[in-house]
């Protein structure tokens, strides 16, 4: 595999505005179906794995001065609803 581009980090970042607008709209909700609840998992799993992003070298981050600040929130957001 080919180190990712600049631009493909900064896509797979702008991106996951996707993943945090949809756990957003699920935690909004009273209660969930099992399908919603299984969406909002893979969401969540999703922005956790994106956070683990390695370079080549398998050890250093693809992320430099990215703000998680907002996925952070949604991860959290999610996994509270899922316990819930």
């Amino acid at each position: 595999m080919n180190e990712r581009t600049t631009d493909e980090v900064a896509k797979i970042f702008r991106n996951a505005g996707d993943n945090i607008t949809l756990i957003n709209g699920k935690v909004a909700k009273s209660s969930l179906t099992d399908p919603e609840k299984v969406r909002l998992k893979r969401n969540v799993d999703h922005l956790e794995i994106i956070k683990t992003y390695k370079k080549e070298d398998n050890t250093t981050s693809i992320w430099t001065d990215e703000d998680f600040t907002d996925i952070d929130a949604a991860i959290a957001a999610g996994n509270s609803k899922l316990s819930a």
